[in-house]
């Protein structure tokens, strides 16, 4: 109680239905449908909890030059407790086919924007009147990049992409009580196997790690019925890949179980939601995590997909 630590923690938001569309966490998957794709969701983590971190995101893409070019726009806004960030990226995607039919797709992606960052003290409360206390809000624009490369075929697809490239090397503690932005690397890979005609199995994994908290792993596995309906889950939680002394030795692995599914009421038209369980510290105080998301795609005539994208 009579010394200061300096505190670290992840910082991207969570999410739960990544494997649905994979353009937030990697700019290389833009233009993977291979339509004019919308995309979003929402998110409220932790339900129960003062201050718990609440999210969304809308995100569109599309293919240009016959497929070999994918673009894509998203914007996002997080918050947590006094914390807000509000981001925006214009993707860039150059897909490589890897075979005549341009199933098989080998694409590298940019990303470039900017990250508003901001902290509103009127929400802190501590117990003493703090002298160096937010006195109000604060915030600043700070500009961005990701870069990423996307590997898929009709069975198999594996991802790696990295975030805060360029806000990392902005100095933000001078303009206030704003925190520092940390790059976040994700590691992604999956497949997909047919049961029956009409019964297919998605496993996945990601892999994801940054400069403040715990690497994180999740495993996931989803059934497709009639290609109408996924339904599966995901385990969630904590790896020690490499020694990272800043964090506490005693930490927890323990996270989540994760239930989602998703619908396609029409044949253009998805509907999914996810409901995240903490398994670990958190189970005695969370009501868990919802998150609900919306997809619609629009077929341009210059379509090449003849078979749905599954991944």
């Amino acid at each position: 109680m009579l010394s200061g630590r300096v505190l670290f923690a992840q910082q991207d938001a969570q999410q739960s239905q990544y494997m649905f569309n994979g353009i937030y966490i990697n700019p290389a998957y833009a233009g993977y449908k291979e339509n004019l794709n919308f995309h979003s969701y929402f998110r409220s983590q932790w339900t129960g909890i003062e201050g718990a971190p609440k999210s969304m995101s809308l995100a569109v893409d599309a293919i240009a030059n016959n497929g070999n070019v994918g673009l894509a726009l998203q914007i996002s806004n997080d918050r947590l407790g006094a914390q807000t960030n509000l981001s925006a990226y214009a993707n860039y995607a150059y897909r490589l086919r890897m075979n005549a039919e341009g199933t098989s797709r080998l694409a590298f992606g940019l990303g470039i924007g900017a990250m508003q960052l901001g902290i509103n003290g009127a929400l802190l409360n501590p117990n003493d009147p703090e002298p160096n206390l937010v006195p109000g809000m604060q915030s600043t624009i700070v500009p961005d990049g990701r870069v990423g490369v996307f590997y898929s075929d009709d069975k198999y697809y594996a991802g790696l992409s990295a975030d805060n490239l360029i806000s990392q090397f902005i100095n933000v503690r001078n303009r206030g009580y704003i925190a520092q932005p940390k790059p976040h690397y994700y590691l992604t890979g999956g497949a997909l196997f047919p049961l029956s005609e009409d019964v297919l199995i998605k496993p996945s994994v990601l892999l994801k790690d940054d400069a403040g908290g715990p690497t994180s792993l999740d495993l996931n596995a989803f059934i497709m019925f009639g290609q109408r309906f996924w339904v599966g889950g995901s385990y969630r939680t904590g790896v020690k890949l490499y020694q990272k002394s800043y964090l506490q030795s005693d930490l927890s692995n323990l996270n989540s179980f994760v239930a989602a599914m998703e619908l396609f009421p029409l044949e253009n038209l998805r509907v999914g939601y996810a409901y995240d369980v903490s398994i670990g510290p958190l189970k005695g105080y969370s009501g868990g995590s919802h998150e609900i998301s919306i997809g619609f795609y629009i077929k341009t005539q210059k379509t090449r997909m003849l078979t749905p994208r599954f991944f």
